[in-house]
């Protein structure tokens, strides 16, 4: 008896905590790829980036050959996506950093157009597109997170 009481009391502390977690999601203000301030807020190459999926030529970008130290964040949310501390010269002419400040925040998605197999990296909270993940990078993880300025923005340590 002791133990059906156990039982039905855990589950419901579950469900209790399962719908306060959505309510807690759901009432976190997401910026929608679809909403027209976006064209606003974000110029006409960081809309065909973000929301286009498009790539900026090699070489172009503003933070392939940046140098301070400090925080990349997403251009269209601000979530926190890379340190400068991950950040080197791939060679490849855009801002290329072999980990992410926080994994969790980077989702990764099968990308198979043009005629390639690819990983394309998005925001994990409003989806903009990043680039491409690559396993051709530097030590410890051998990952190359091969990112398009027009999608970040830069907080000076």
């Amino acid at each position: 008896m002791k133990l059906n009481i156990l039982i039905i009391l855990t589950l419901f502390h579950f469900l209790v905590y399962s719908q306060n977690k959505k309510t807690i999601i759901s009432s976190e203000k997401v910026m929608d790829l679809k909403d027209p301030k976006l064209k606003e807020k974000l110029t006409p190459e960081q809309y065909n980036i973000c929301v286009g999926k498009g790539t900026e030529r090699a070489f172009t970008g503003k933070f392939w050959d940046h140098h301070e130290k400090g925080t990349y964040t997403c251009a269209v949310c601000s979530t926190e996506l890379f340190s400068s501390e991950t950040k080197y010269d791939s060679g490849s002419g855009w801002p290329s950093f072999y980990d992410a400040l926080d994994k969790t925040k980077v989702e990764e998605i099968k990308d198979i157009s043009y005629g390639m197999v690819r990983i394309e990296i998005v925001c994990k909270k409003c989806k903009s597109h990043l680039g491409h993940i690559f396993n051709d990078g530097p030590k410890p993880t051998g990952m190359r997170y091969c990112v398009n300025s027009g999608s970040l923005e830069f907080e000076k340590k």
